[in-house]
């Protein structure tokens, strides 16, 4: 493979062809052309632009130039920009780029006051990455004793207010964790959600949310942690600061 992302037959690499055929069905949805118009134009068979826009088969080089002079614009150079997009993320989540947030990629111990017991602390775990094809931070739970409520989403993260927001949709219902930049890379703050209610019901609750990252706390327990158990004392600690620090608020 070349750098230019071409095998050495002259056809475009997976990917380069995903974003060419992108491109030029954008084109000819935006001047409203058909693609029999395109073949013909460009002197290549139906079939071939066919199968090349559906994903079935790569673009060859020679046949790109010829829908470049059909279109009469550079569809390299917009797959070039296009890959270069996918480090920065949509402005609706901040337009962060990627370098400048990879020390938040990893994995972290996550600690909130439990819903099923009073007084307890739910550990589970929350692993953050960046997703090369949707070109943004997303995040996923593990290790959650009620794994049926594991969550995974978008990461969020606007300088406007330099809050980092963990966002989770799904079939129009909203779960989000609002967090503040870190302290000594802890991420506190406060997590937004729907809990067990009476019955079948689901409750909104706000609860404080510490998230630590695991290098130095790989054995550390997950579940319901009680009053007596181990690392209790130690978790407590981490939730309650939260507030104690004021990384997030819960008037009276």
């Amino acid at each position: 493979m070349s750098a230019g992302g071409e095998s050495m037959h002259g056809e475009l690499s997976f990917e380069g062809s995903e974003t060419v055929a992108m491109v030029v069905r954008e084109e000819l949805a935006r001047r409203r052309l058909s693609r029999q118009w395109l073949a013909d134009e460009a002197k290549v068979s139906l079939s071939t632009l066919e199968k090349a826009l559906a994903g079935r088969r790569p673009f060859t080089l020679a046949t790109v130039v010829r829908l470049e002079d059909a279109l009469g614009t550079a569809l390299r150079e917009r797959q070039s920009a296009r890959e270069d997009a996918r480090l920065f993320a949509p402005e609706s989540m901040g337009a962060y780029a990627r370098p400048a947030v990879q020390w938040l990629e990893g994995s972290y111990l996550t600690l909130r006051p439990s819903f099923s017991e009073p007084g307890a602390i739910f550990a589970y775990l929350t692993g953050i990455t960046w997703d090369d094809a949707k070109g943004h931070l997303v995040f996923s739970e593990a290790g959650r004793t009620d794994a049926e409520y594991e969550q995974k989403g978008f990461v969020s993260f606007p300088n406007i207010s330099g809050a980092i927001y963990l966002v989770t949709i799904s079939e129009g219902q909203y779960r989000m964790a609002v967090l503040n930049r870190p302290s000594g890379r802890w991420l506190n703050g406060i997590l937004l959600t729907l809990a067990a209610g009476e019955g079948a019901q689901l409750t909104p609750a706000a609860v404080p949310i510490a998230l630590l990252p695991t290098e130095a706390r790989e054995e550390s327990p997950l579940g319901v942690v009680r009053r007596g158990d181990a690392c209790f004392d130690d978790y407590h600690t981490c939730v309650e600061r939260v507030t104690q620090r004021g990384y997030a608020r819960f008037p009276a």
